[in-house]
């Protein structure tokens, strides 16, 4: 998975972007800061699930109750009753067969397990296509507009490449503002159609204006929508269409975006989008504010889609590429 964002794209090069020696030299640094930061805005889903966990784990003996309220812990944390299931079945076993002894041990394994969860498919996004079109989805409110912003940010401030925004969602004239003002800051290109046009067209000519200038990524914005509205669901596929028609094979990366504090109902909505389109990768956001992270899990486990990106507060630092390890160890770490 992920662990920086050189570590997340694949480029022309056909590897990860690689980071120059000044940025090795100071990758150690910022990993820990990041771990940091990743550890302090998950609090809510730490500390629910860390008190329980010292207290089933480190706290009296390990009988059957002790898996019992793991259990409740983590679906609690809305690991998913499917997942916790396996999780907490493969510590019994383990710990009942002699491997694991004492709370430090059981709690290490535990970390271990559920970063396993969480580390599915190809974590990276490829965009050595030149340009590489990237197609954002997702329910309305859940930070889809805002990420695309910090994301274009990302893709020219540090890895140098050019991008185009495309303002499909044309339904929704602040979404369009909203793009605008994240294009200055990125300093990108932004493709915009009139309020109301078909967002078919305008993604069309983003991905026209792209190749025109020879971008590296377009990234085209689609208007927010219930997973249950058929119709508008029926229209995402045919914006992917369009998209085909400009450019074959395109678009190479579908992201949809999931606000982690609707816990399970987020879920649901990664299965029905990825009914309708195929979706690559998940962008999970507002982790600082919910005591639900464990849905990072959930999705992985029981739709197979990598999280790629995660939002973790407003700052342009708090999106960061979705790292297994360092989610499930700030997940559940004790002490400060």
């Amino acid at each position: 998975m992920a662990r920086d964002w050189n570590d997340l794209f694949i480029t022309k090069a056909g590897v990860t972007a690689a980071a120059s020696a000044e940025e090795a030299a100071a990758a150690p640094e910022k990993k820990r800061r990041f771990f940091k930061r990743l550890r302090e805005n998950m609090a809510k889903t730490r500390e629910a699930l860390g008190a329980e966990l010292q207290a089933t784990l480190f706290e009296g003996d390990i009988d059957e109750d002790t898996w019992e309220r793991l259990e409740e812990a983590l679906i609690m944390a809305d690991v998913g009753a499917q997942t916790t299931a396996k999780v907490v079945g493969q510590l019994e076993q383990e710990a009942t067969e002699g491997g694991l002894v004492g709370g430090e041990a059981l709690s290490q394994r535990l970390t271990e397990l559920l970063a396993d969860i969480a580390r599915t498919g190809d974590g990276r996004i490829d965009v050595s296509h030149g340009p590489t079109v990237i197609m954002t989805i997702g329910v309305n409110g859940t930070g889809k507009t805002t990420t695309i912003g910090k994301l274009a940010w990302h893709l020219q401030k540090e890895l140098g490449l050019t991008v185009v925004l495309g303002a499909a969602d044309t339904f929704r004239a602040a979404a369009v503002e909203q793009l605008e003002q994240w294009s200055v800051r990125a300093g990108c290109e932004i493709v915009k159609g009139p309020e109301g046009s078909d967002p078919g067209s305008v993604a069309f000519e983003a991905v026209k204006r792209g190749r025109e200038i020879g971008a590296d990524v377009v990234i085209v914005d689609t208007a927010g929508r219930l997973h249950n509205q058929d119709h508008l669901m029926e229209e995402l596929a045919k914006i992917r269409r369009v998209i085909g028609k400009q450019l074959a094979d395109a678009p190479h990366e579908t992201l949809l975006t999931v606000d982690s504090t609707t816990g399970q109902n987020g879920l649901r909505q990664a299965q029905l989008f990825s009914q309708a389109v195929p979706v690559d990768g998940i962008v999970l956001t507002k982790l600082d504010g919910t005591a639900k992270g464990g849905i990072a899990l959930a999705i992985a486990a029981e739709t197979g889609i990598p999280v790629k990106l995660i939002g973790i507060g407003e700052a342009l630092e708090d999106l960061r590429p979705f790292d297994a390890d360092d989610f499930a160890a700030a997940l559940l770490s004790r002490g400060d």
